[in-house]
């Protein structure tokens, strides 16, 4: 938990004495972060000497305005009340946003913003540090840390995104810095806008936005960003800062209201976003943007400084040496700070592909923009403003009390009740191929459970294109019986849901343990021979596959289009072809797993030319009005892998062929990727997919609440959200999602037999009167 959230992170003057070991401390870098660091050092022991140093003078500052959390407050409040209590006479407050595109302005009010300057912030800091007796010493470089930490017990490195102390000792820090593709300027406006405005402009160059926001009653910041292209394009690349902010000013004049901006040292940039492997080396510890950035759309910058340095002191405080406090204030940070860094490379990756939700509907491209890190959601946007969230709810198509995740959606001749799909689950359960009564009971309850559509398992094409003993086939008569057993009960007993095949080949990937014996190890005994695009191992201690020659291709494709066959004598409603993970299909996709110098390898277009061939064949077979879809690895997590950009070309090459929708999912393709986990962390590349290459997608990967559901369905992000993990932990999760919600139209039929348990039970008494009276002994 942060520091500002709780009682845990505020340092209070009554704890007790820091140990000697951090009497002297010495802080480079006198922004927000370090002077806030030096207060609360200097005001839990007033015996420290604490010394800043900053190269610039007093009233020296960039940037205009800072936003702060009611969050941050509370921390600050807490920490040192005189601080807050200046802080609170100087903010501007406000509610609203306003998003003006297309000479449209949609306002959604409820958010609840506090900002000031930037260099007023920096006086309260200065006269808070002087009071306290900490040493300022301005317009002088600070020693380089190694020096420092010779001298002092603590050297707290506040030095920014250029740190010097970080670039300098970059093997302990092991620092990872991302450019990012806009640009963008600092200015200001002399005026103060009444809400968070977010403005459009597609100019003859592209397209540009404008995000601005008051910082006191006459004053408000401007940033001007765009695409490094759009920017190169419109000539700013040769402009001064003066002749920059003139042209920023006439291209947002109504914006503006034909008034003025200005600069201040302004320079455009590109945003870097700085991720360290360890945020302290010895005595030294970074805080703020030395440590970690966070993209300005969020307004998480001064934020993240200030709580570190709370979290900082607070450890120091509780901790019996320098080591363990550093320790405790990094695991206590590095939480928060990657939740918040998701966020905001969410958010910044969203404006960097502004050009791609131009054409969405008005209310719709507010809405998107509004909930683009993930942290507003329709659920609580809907607290904040009812009427703008149900004014897009209307314009989506949601009847009167329908939430979006219950509204239908239809794939070529198949109409899904709702957007939640049960995800293919692997349940290593099979015998010979065979799915018998635990996929039945599986399957069926999920069923029962109200999804719109419930996905089998990865089904194998053949024998040797298991991934385990225990995976199911459809390569024999027998199993394609057994699989009817269970779509006759779906459609038997839950009418309205959907059941659809997953059809795959393990490739490489083959003849392994069962999950929960050993994931991705090879059997002991009893292997089969494997084959894929190249002859590669998934792991050093795996097998080594043959490459597929042009017999044992067609050999394959033949097995998936006999596999097809049944399917559809087993009456499932949907197939989908399995291209991700890396199992066979996806092995040739990727250029990691794709070694090939004939024409199924080499570029883009040779990878797809079997996966094609395999979907091909299969449409052909598959019933013309039954939909099929492809499920694809967007992005291998490893370095010379599959990029994003490859992912939508390998969408639309499929969508041309005659894919329905694509199951985005990422990974799993070479044993030593480093995903980037997190919330619905796989969504922006379902949502490129869907708004470049114009398929319907299914997006999968840590959603788990309804709410993401909502938010990813009525933003435009998705049309479909699977699910996997959730669909375990509770089978029935649909039908409580909608019970949840006080939903109980068609989108989620209770099945008959359940429907006295179609409100949420009673739980224990939580009404014991209150007391009112204290009497004295």
């Amino acid at each position: 938990m942060s520091a500002p959230q709780g009682a845990r992170g505020t340092a209070r003057p009554d704890t007790p004495l820091t140990p000697p070991e951090a009497h002297r401390i010495a802080v480079i870098g006198g922004g927000p972060g370090g002077l806030y660091a030096a207060v609360l050092l200097k005001r839990l022991d007033p015996d420290r000497e604490v010394t800043v140093w900053e190269r610039n003078a007093p009233d020296d500052t960039f940037g205009f305005g800072v936003v702060l959390s009611d969050e941050t407050l509370g921390g600050i409040e807490h920490a040192d009340p005189v601080v807050h209590a200046a802080l609170q006479d100087e903010f501007v407050r406000w509610d609203d946003i306003d998003i003006v595109h297309r000479d449209t302005r949609h306002t959604s009010g409820g958010h609840g913003f506090a900002a000031l300057g930037r260099r007023r912030l920096l006086e309260i800091l200065h006269a808070r540090c002087r009071d306290l007796g900490v040493e300022l010493r301005f317009r002088t470089e600070a020693p380089p840390a190694a020096t420092l930490a010779t001298q002092y017990d603590l050297v707290v490195a506040a030095d920014g995104v250029h740190s010097a102390t970080r670039d300098a000792h970059a093997d302990a820090f092991g620092p990872d810095l991302t450019t990012h593709r806009c640009r963008y300027i600092w200015l200001a406006a002399d005026f103060a806008f009444d809400a968070f405005r977010f403005e459009i402009a597609e100019t003859e160059h592209g397209v540009m936005q404008l995000h601005g926001y008051p910082f006191s009653p006459h004053e408000s910041t401007v940033i001007v960003e765009m695409r490094e292209e759009v920017w190169h394009a419109a000539g700013f690349d040769g402009l001064d800062e003066q002749e920059s902010t003139e042209r920023c000013a006439k291209i947002f004049a109504d914006a503006l209201g034909g008034r003025p901006l200005r600069g201040n040292k302004s320079a455009w940039i590109n945003f870097r976003t700085v991720v360290n492997s360890h945020w302290s080396y010895g005595n030294t510890v970074l805080i703020g943007d030395a440590a970690h950035t966070a993209h300005f759309s969020i307004g998480s910058g001064t934020k993240l400084a200030v709580e570190d340095a709370l979290a900082l002191a607070a450890c120091l405080q509780e901790q019996p040496d320098i080591p363990s406090a550093l320790a405790a204030y990094e695991a206590e940070r590095r939480p928060v700070v990657a939740s918040t860094q998701r966020a905001a490379r969410a958010s910044l990756e969203w404006f960097e592909r502004l050009p791609d939700y131009l054409d969405q509907p008005p209310r719709q491209f507010a809405f998107n923009l509004l909930t683009r890190s993930r942290r507003v959601t329709h659920d609580n946007l809907r607290l904040r403003d009812a009427d703008f969230t149900r004014s897009v709810e209307r314009d989506f198509g949601c009847p009167e009390g329908t939430p979006p995740m219950f509204t239908p959606f239809t794939l070529r001749g198949l109409t899904l009740r709702n957007r939640v799909v049960v995800s293919p689950m692997d349940m290593y359960s099979a015998v010979d191929g065979v799915p018998g009564d635990f996929h039945l009971v599986h399957l069926g309850a999920r069923a029962l459970g109200g999804a719109g559509l419930v996905m089998t398992e990865m089904v194998c094409v053949s024998e040797h294109g298991r991934i385990t003993p225990g995976c199911a086939g459809l390569y024999t008569d027998g199993q394609a019986e057994a699989w009817r057993r269970i779509t006759a009960f779906a459609h038997a007993r839950a009418p309205g849901t959907a059941i659809g095949v997953q059809l795959g080949h393990s490739g490489r990937k083959g003849s392994t343990k069962l999950m929960w014996e050993g994931i991705d190890e090879p059997l002991p005994d009893g292997n089969w021979p494997l084959s894929a695009a190249s002859p590669l191992p998934y792991r050093a201690d795996s097998q080594i596959p043959h490459e597929l020659s042009r017999a044992g291709l067609t050999e394959i494709r033949e097995q998936f289009v006999a596999a097809a066959r049944r399917a559809a004598h087993a009456d499932f409603d949907l197939l989908e072809l399995h291209c991700a993970h890396g199992y066979l299909l996806s092995g040739f996709l990727s250029p990691l797993t794709n070694h090939r110098t004939d024409p199924y390898g080499g570029p883009l277009e040779n990878r797809l030319r079997f996966p094609l061939e395999v979907f091909d064949a299969v449409r052909e077979v598959w019933p013309h009005d039954r939909p099929m879809t492809v499920r694809i690895s967007a992005t291998d997590w490893a370095e010379g892998g599959t990029t994003a950009a490859d992912a939508v070309a390998t969408a639309r090459a499929f969508a041309a062929h005659g894919a329905d929708a694509i199951d985005v999912s990422t990974g799993q393709v070479v044993s030593d990727e480093r995903p980037a986990y997190g919330r619905s962390y796989q969504t922006p590349y379902a949502d490129r997919i869907r708004n470049e290459a114009g398929i319907p997608v299914i997006t999968v990967g840590a959603i788990s609440s309804w709410d993401d559901v909502n938010s990813l369905i009525l933003a435009g992000r998705a049309d479909l959200c699977a699910l996997a993990r959730p669909h375990l932990y509770d089978p029935h999760w649909t039908l409580h999602a909608a019970a949840e919600q006080g939903y109980a139209g068609p989108g989620a039929p209770w099945p008959t037999p359940y429907g006295a348990g179609s409100r949420r039970p009673q739980t224990g008494r939580t009404d014991a009167p209150k007391q009112r009276l204290k009497l004295g002994s």
